[in-house]
């Protein structure tokens, strides 16, 4: 540039920077205790859903519900509290359950009473309703499975269902969520 441009008040392309403390100081360390990630897939319900399951399946549905659905396992074995939410609760009451699986979703848990055969009937046929962040996405892990499946198809585009069972013979229908705006 110019000296008429460098003494009208323009820089001349450099830069001044200011002098550097003497010693970096680093953010005091957060005390506060790390809160996990919630698992990413709900649960179509308001309270706990209560399913069973006979003995010897327990592999497989970690397999169905921590591999491909994306739920938490929570490690806890023990009697159920006897609270029964209603939903798929074909427990009957006066056989209790060997122990209990429990699977975290971010807003309620899955809780599977496991029972030696023979199983109870079930007092309905209602679906555990998971919901995913990418139908697609489970879609092909089912496929990849080899699970038998049928897609249910709404009227209106993108509210489509996947209903399949899971090991235990407990009907699932799988749905993709949808943002509120």
């Amino acid at each position: 540039m110019s000296d008429a441009a460098n003494a009208s008040g323009h820089d001349s392309g450099t830069l001044e920077l200011e002098a550097a403390p003497a010693r970096y100081q680093a953010p005091p360390k957060d005390r506060r205790p790390l809160m996990p990630e919630p698992p990413p897939v709900r649960l179509v319900a308001v309270e706990d859903v209560q399913a069973i399951a006979p003995a010897g399946v327990e592999t497989a549905l970690d397999d169905f519900y921590v591999n491909m659905l994306q739920l938490e396992r929570e490690d806890r074995l023990g009697r159920s509290s006897g609270r029964s939410s209603g939903r798929n609760s074909g427990r009957n009451r006066r056989q209790e359950p060997a122990h209990e699986i429990v699977y975290k979703a971010e807003n309620v848990r899955l809780r599977m009473a496991v029972q030696e055969p023979p199983l109870p009937p079930r007092a309905d046929m209602r679906p555990i309703g998971v919901e995913v962040r990418s139908l697609a996405d489970a879609e092909a892990k089912i496929i990849a499975r080899e699970l038998e499946y049928e897609r249910l198809r709404a009227l209106v585009a993108g509210q489509d269902t996947l209903m399949l069972r899971d090991p235990a013979g407990n009907w699932v229908a799988v749905v993709e969520s949808r943002e509120m705006r």
